[in-house]
């Protein structure tokens, strides 16, 4: 029997991801008991994948590493003794040792089964964006009341527009901070009540947007100046949570600020949560992830797709400014 291999997008180095990633056949075994094949259907790239690959991020694969994150498989073939999934049955593409290959073989009992009424494409964009958004906004905006305000910069982004409409059927008010205003009514399409430029400036006219309303919960993901400017405009009491740092500067809180408005300063890291929550933690999460889905409450935009054979010329339009959505990769290998 000839051994079946499927293509896997690898890097032998950590590096810039256009220079150190490969494309390279990887064996994919028969299924022994209690075993799956799970054929890669739709991955995402997102930008812990390129601190990954880049060497970068706060958790590391050892090397040679397949690359990617997050994604959506489906079963195709099933060895014996398997009775928690079947042919065709949609799960989570298993984030060890990477997702961005087109299948691989894993036990079954690991598998995290997607609901049927979710998109491929959605769904793929659950596990990172998705769930970080929920969690955010359940472990900070659990006291905000109906009508309190949401500031967060890097609006345009997947995370941002997931923020956006998760507020939004919590009755909460958003401000959303973007470089570029195209984004302006694709966002209030989305839910947010106020757009702006990220401009020196900004943070003085937050009352005037608000109508002095609380502003209580900062997202921050750039850090630098527009962190600074964020912290200005937030009343007191408020937190501010920082998740990223796209600015690459040190984020600093102006002293001030803490000492006469009693601002919170808080972080938070999806992979942390992830760790030290249990199974059925995290399984509550998603369900309840995948069921705002599933009603159209929580839908992320999409660029482009590319096969995974393509994934240079896919990594290449996801570093380039200017996009309208995530960029996704799909494959199509079947037994």
């Amino acid at each position: 029997m000839n051994e079946k291999t499927a293509l896997a997008v690898r890097h032998h180095t950590n590096g810039n991801p256009l220079d150190v990633l490969v494309v390279e056949p990887m064996p994919v075994p028969e299924p022994g008991p209690g075993e799956v094949v799970v054929a890669l259907r739709c991955a995402v790239i997102n930008p812990s994948d390129m601190g990954m690959i880049g060497g970068s991020y706060g958790r590391l694969r050892a090397l040679p590493a397949i690359a990617g994150r997050e994604g959506v498989g489906e079963v195709v073939e099933i060895g014996k003794g398997v009775t928690e999934v079947k042919v065709g049955t949609k799960v989570r593409f298993p984030e060890e040792p990477g997702v961005w290959r087109e299948a691989g073989t894993f036990a079954a009992k690991d598998l995290f089964v997607i609901p049927d009424d979710v998109p491929v494409d959605q769904s793929a964009m659950a596990f990172v964006n998705g769930l970080t958004a929920y969690m955010l906004l359940e472990t900070f905006a659990a006291d905000l009341k109906p009508g309190d305000w949401v500031v967060q910069n890097a609006a345009s982004s997947a995370l941002g527009f997931a923020v956006t409409q998760l507020c939004r059927a919590r009755g909460l008010r958003t401000l959303d901070v973007v470089r570029d205003l195209r984004w302006e009514n694709p966002l209030k399409e989305a839910g947010a009540d106020a757009v702006v430029a990220e401009e020196p400036d900004y943070s003085k006219n937050i009352k005037a947007i608000t109508g002095g309303a609380r502003v209580a919960l900062g997202i921050n993901t750039v850090g630098g100046e527009s962190v600074i400017r964020m912290i200005k405009g937030m009343s007191d009491a408020g937190t501010v949570v920082t998740l990223g740092g796209a600015a690459t500067e040190a984020v600093r809180f102006p002293t001030r600020f803490l000492i006469f408005n009693d601002l919170r300063l808080r972080g938070f890291w999806m992979d942390k949560w992830t760790r030290t929550h249990t199974p059925e933690e995290y399984k509550e999460a998603m369900t309840g992830v995948f069921q705002l889905m599933a009603a159209g409450v929580l839908k992320m935009p999409v660029e482009k797709v590319y096969p995974l054979a393509q994934v240079k010329e896919a990594v290449a339009r996801n570093l380039e400014k200017g996009r309208s959505g995530k960029i996704l990769l799909v494959g199509d290998w079947n037994v």
